[in-house]
């Protein structure tokens, strides 16, 4: 009796597992708040999942790890199967060895040795990350490496400073934009060096650069644009004006565009300029509202995940100037508590919909209402 109970029982699991996959039509990517850090959910609708980066260490772990958990949750999972960390900064592994703790992680990718030794990073290498990557496995990311995934086409397009040789399929064009490109300094630190992805469902596509700056970006998109179009750009290091150039940007041509920002940590004018002049696009998503643009270039409050960590009467019009250089900001106010997420539900077709959970918001890209030339 005992037997055929156990039978029955394990037979309806497997059954409502089945129905659940049956049920999951589009591709889902959570776009988590993690204060100006990053942490990207993506589930296919074979239930498989990628984690791209794991927000703040330190104090912020716990509120972190809680944050990607509600998400990982609302999306029905009960195992990571792949995380990517695109570089060595606190504010995209740093709360990865608390989320390992509350569910399992079953890959890990990653571009290698830091560049940029810091005390965090250095005791994360050293002590916590092989134990971590001892219970499944790591992968050091090479440009053009994919990752299996059913349905689903994973490809990365940098890491560890490199950008992919081979432009992808459709790809390789001269971008027009190469040609008033004026570099930067050179990037030392591992910003530059970060994991970049290119995701492909059907006719849907995703870029996510991680925090490549200025220079990189052009090494990857110059004189050819090696990435052709995207439906959704996960914007770059968090909005910020030393990436997001207009090679990279203008060049995508993305519909929409979603910035996983701080109050005070991108969404600065020069970077907001560029996005909101893209060609093509029809809307940028804010993870908060940026004292750094104020009013002058942010986007509709409809359209911000989470508003303020000390909410006016009325927000600010004029940007916030940050202190000279070499002088402490004062520390921005502890949000810790309620955030929001962006979520995105793509079709195969290229069709796709972003809602704000802060406000239940949401909108529709429809297949031909935008059409972007390569």
């Amino acid at each position: 009796m005992r037997a055929r109970l156990f039978v029955t029982i394990a037979g309806l699991v497997v059954g409502i597992a089945l129905l659940s996959a049956q049920a999951r039509r589009t591709l889902d990517i959570y776009v988590v708040d993690v204060e100006g850090g990053n942490a990207t959910l993506f589930v296919t609708p074979a239930g498989e999942s990628v984690l791209i980066d794991a927000g703040n260490g330190g104090a912020a772990a716990a509120r972190d790890a809680g944050r990607i958990m509600e998400a990982i949750k609302d999306a029905g999972l009960t195992q990571i199967d792949h995380h990517i960390t695109t570089h060595w900064h606190g504010d995209h592994f740093g709360a990865l060895e608390e989320l390992a703790k509350q569910i399992p992680i079953r890959a890990f990718y990653d571009h290698g040795p830091t560049v940029q030794p810091q005390p965090a990073a250095t005791e994360f290498l050293d002590k916590i990350y092989p134990t971590l990557v001892a219970k499944s496995k790591r992968v050091i990311v090479k440009p053009g490496d994919r990752i299996a995934l059913k349905g689903l086409e994973w490809r990365f397009i940098a890491s560890a400073g490199q950008p992919i040789q081979q432009a992808l399929p459709g790809a390789g064009r001269p971008n027009p934009y190469c040609a008033a490109f004026k570099p930067q300094d050179p990037d030392p630190t591992e910003n530059a060096q970060s994991v970049g992805s290119y995701i492909t469902f059907s006719k849907f596509r995703v870029v996510h650069p991680g925090d490549l700056t200025w220079n990189k970006e052009a090494e990857l998109m110059c004189p050819n644009n090696r990435l052709g179009t995207a439906d959704l750009l996960i914007v770059g290091h968090h909005g910020q004006a030393i990436s997001n150039s207009e090679v990279l940007v203008h060049a995508l041509r993305p519909r929409v565009s979603i910035i996983n920002n701080g109050t005070r940590k991108g969404g600065q004018p020069d970077a907001m300029r560029i996005l909101l002049n893209s060609p093509g696009l029809e809307d940028v998503w804010q993870s908060h509202f940026s004292l750094l643009s104020g009013q002058e270039y942010t986007v509709p409050g409809m359209f911000i995940g989470n508003l303020y960590d000390e909410q006016p009467a009325a927000m600010p019009v004029a940007a916030w100037t940050p202190p000279p250089q070499g002088q402490q900001a004062p520390p921005a106010p502890v949000h810790n508590g309620k955030s929001y997420w962006f979520k995105v539900s793509a079709q195969q077709d290229g069709t796709f919909t972003v809602t704000n959970a802060r406000n239940n918001f949401s909108k529709t890209y429809r297949v031909g209402t935008n059409v972007a030339t390569n």
